[in-house]
């Protein structure tokens, strides 16, 4: 009983911190992708809950993402309270597929396909939800924002989950690894005696990110 506490108590600390540095980076790192809609910015925060997603399982972003939606729209959101849902709802759409394809599949596959679905389910939820909240939410014409969803929505959701897709691939294991080694989460049994990085993962990953990197800077440069 004394471990079980000491392990939700843990739990709690994981997650308490993690919440903490996503807010932080949402808070401090904004880089706008299209630059027509300054309210499409990109901020890493879903590489976060991502990985609390593959530690814990799909509740745990869940909640951090209730909270974290919470406290951007009353201090740091370009749209304020209102954009609480779709602050929500893009966050949601991302993590919760990919957190519950990696708990039934924990491997690199299970992984990059989680990751490969919660792109391709917040892109087709954030054209739905901006088509319907946005005109409510902003008070644009729905003709305005129909004229977006395909040259802007749909790219920036693209490349923000791409981008997310590829921290979250490099950052994993080492993060995992930090919080085994300072005993905040139990260690993952090994079955060839020690661990391993894939590197290969690491630097295939960094590549992609620098290259969206690149693509979404050069773009923006000269637009």
């Amino acid at each position: 009983m004394n471990s079980k506490k000491a392990f939700d108590a843990k739990t709690i600390a994981v997650l308490a911190m993690l919440t903490a540095i996503a807010y932080i980076l949402a808070s401090i790192i904004r880089i706008p992708l299209v630059p027509a809609a300054g309210f499409l910015g990109y901020e890493p925060k879903d590489v976060v809950l991502v990985i609390a997603g593959f530690i814990y399982g799909p509740l745990a972003p869940l909640a951090m993402i209730t909270i974290i939606a919470l406290l951007e729209g009353v201090t740091t959101s370009f749209l304020g309270p209102v954009g609480i849902p779709m602050n929500f709802i893009a966050s949601a759409a991302f993590n919760i597929p990919a957190a519950m394809i990696y708990a039934k599949r924990r491997t690199l596959s299970g992984a990059a396909v989680g990751l490969a679905v919660g792109t391709i389910a917040t892109t087709a939820f954030m054209m739905l939800w901006n088509y319907i909240l946005t005109p409510v939410l902003m008070g644009w014409p729905r003709e305005q924002v129909v004229a977006i969803l395909v040259p802007g929505i749909m790219p920036f959701n693209l490349i923000k989950g791409v981008l997310n897709s590829a921290l979250a691939m490099m950052l994993y294991k080492p993060i995992r690894r930090a919080l085994e080694k300072s005993r905040m989460i139990p260690e993952k049994p090994l079955t060839n005696g020690k661990a391993k990085i894939n590197w290969w993962v690491i630097i295939i990953s960094a590549f992609i990110f620098i290259t969206c990197a690149l693509v979404v800077f050069i773009s923006f440069r000269y637009a």
